[in-house]
């Protein structure tokens, strides 16, 4: 049983999802067996799910004594302004009010393209499954490719531009540099793999080690950084990297950084600054060097981080 446990924990993601999309035990099981060519039965499947439901729950420290209903209050906000505020990014033009309305009662929001509602189901969709990864001692590739399709679940099938894997083709950014325009190129498509085993292996690393709020901000901008300085998805990067740089501070009781629409300028002006000041990466350089702009991303996220915060405090004020 201890074998079948350490092999289904790498596919946790998955497993939960097909689980929450109506599929049996067996046929869980039979799906695990013939695409990562593992031996795995249904009682494997059931045994692994209900051990680890009984270590953990989606309970988060920070409002842990607040009443069942104002805890899940609190949740459904962050859920709300963390899809709005990720989506808004990258130019959904949902506005807060209304993402709330197509997340909670499901509605259309008139005059408002399809596609901007189902960005707004599938990066919701997305923090359910960071929340399942909290249950999680070590993260995946896999668990990666999930997030990338729930950010990405409605993007046509192209061959050079996969879902769910690591990018097939070149990307970079345009942007100004000393008064002229410029592109700036991430990682190589070749090279990515190898970047990701490396990036993987500092993340899980540091994924219980945010248990205060200096070193939070330190993990945070370690993982964003590095993560969008490899770009390791043709598209949804930001997401992605909005999504998972969180999984530390939440693994150690602590609420979300959410990036405000309202900053999205600064936010992108630090990116390319840093992006051009360390220069494109390649499969041996560091993850993360130097720049004076890191300190400037620190800067930022620590006032957006206040807004969590803020959130709280009113939970508790309403408490008392």
């Amino acid at each position: 049983m201890k074998k079948s446990k350490s092999i289904i924990e790498k596919y946790e993601s998955e497993v939960r999802q097909w689980k929450s999309d109506g599929m049996s035990y067996r046929s869980i099981a039979k799906a695990l067996s013939d695409k990562y060519n593992i031996k795995v039965s249904h009682t494997s499947v059931v045994s692994f799910l209900n051990v680890r439901d009984s270590k953990l729950t989606h309970s988060f420290p920070y409002f842990i004594d607040l009443p069942k209903d104002v805890q899940e209050s609190i949740l459904q906000q962050f859920i709300v302004l963390w899809t709005h505020n990720s989506t808004a990014i990258e130019g959904n033009t949902l506005t807060l009010g209304e993402t709330s309305k197509v997340l909670e009662y499901g509605l259309t929001i008139s005059g408002k393209p399809l596609r901007e509602h189902e960005e707004v189901y599938g990066h919701a969709k997305a923090i359910e499954l960071i929340l399942d990864l909290l249950k999680k001692d070590k993260i995946y590739d896999e668990d990666l490719f999930n997030l990338h399709r729930c950010v990405m679940q409605k993007t046509a099938i192209d061959s050079l531009r996969p879902v769910g894997d690591w990018k097939k083709d070149f990307n970079g950014t345009t942007g100004v540099l000393n008064g002229e325009m410029h592109y700036m190129q991430y990682a190589s498509p070749i090279e990515t793999p190898k970047l990701m085993i490396r990036w993987l292996k500092e993340f899980n690393r540091k994924l219980n080690s945010a248990n205060t709020k200096a070193k939070a901000i330190n993990v945070y901008t370690w993982c964003h950084l590095s993560f969008i300085r490899i770009h390791p998805f043709f598209d949804g990067n930001g997401r992605v990297a909005r999504l998972i740089s969180n999984l530390p501070l939440l693994k150690c009781g602590l609420p979300p950084i959410l990036i405000s629409p309202d900053k999205r300028a600064e936010y992108i002006d630090i990116l390319w600054n840093y992006e051009n000041a360390v220069g494109q990466i390649t499969a041996d350089d560091r993850l993360l060097k130097s720049d004076e702009s890191i300190n400037k991303f620190k800067q930022l996220i620590k006032k957006e981080w206040d807004e969590s915060y803020k959130l709280i405090r009113k939970a508790y004020s309403i408490k008392n």
